[in-house]
């Protein structure tokens, strides 16, 4: 019994030794070097909501087929919902010079507006292009102008160069969806 108790122990210390870690990939958000005024003070980025796919911790690309294609080898470092959530929040409130902050809002004073987002796509595809489409919802506290809108938008990335091009495209497309939401849904 004590022999196949430390064959097993044994087993289990070999698999683990064979076993390589996953590569993660933090976004690094580009610089907003624009601009642009919004009609509120304080902005909650209150939810993400992306397909299945978007959300899953392994980085795909879309193969020509239409395939996703993966590894749980090529991860994210970061939950993408809330990576992006973060990245939204930072981008529309050096873009606007408001108090953005993601869900859960963290001051007393309650944000003047919350924006919803909701994807409908968020893919790198084989032809170069990494494209995000889906819709925003602007609710407003002091029963103002509700907003919302559609977005379909795409960066150029090299599908050649690995999954470090797909996290700077990523990077870049969240980057140009705040510009376009601060310009379209909350002026």
């Amino acid at each position: 019994m004590r022999i196949l108790k430390f064959i097993l122990i044994g087993a289990t210390f070999a698999l683990t030794a064979c076993t390589t870690p996953p590569e993660l990939y933090p976004v690094t958000p580009p610089k907003a070097t624009q601009t642009q005024r919004i009609a509120f003070q304080m902005l909650e980025v209150r939810k993400v909501s992306l397909p299945t796919y978007a959300s899953a911790t392994e980085i795909s690309l879309q193969n020509a087929e239409g395939r996703l294609v993966s590894s749980s080898g090529v991860q994210w470092a970061d939950s993408p919902e809330r990576a992006i959530a973060l990245e939204l929040a930072l981008h529309l409130g050096t873009l606007s010079g408001a108090k953005v902050a993601s869900e859960p809002w963290p001051l007393e004073a309650f944000p003047d507006a919350r924006l919803d987002v909701r994807f409908e796509s968020l893919i790198a595809r084989a032809d170069g292009q990494f494209r995000t489409t889906g819709q925003y919802f602007v609710s407003v506290a002091d029963g103002g102008r509700e907003r919302s809108g559609m977005f379909d938008l795409s960066v150029p990335f090299d599908p050649e160069a690995g999954p470090r091009a797909i996290v700077v495209a990523r990077g870049q497309v969240i980057l140009d969806l705040a510009l376009y939401i601060a310009r379209n849904g909350l002026r």
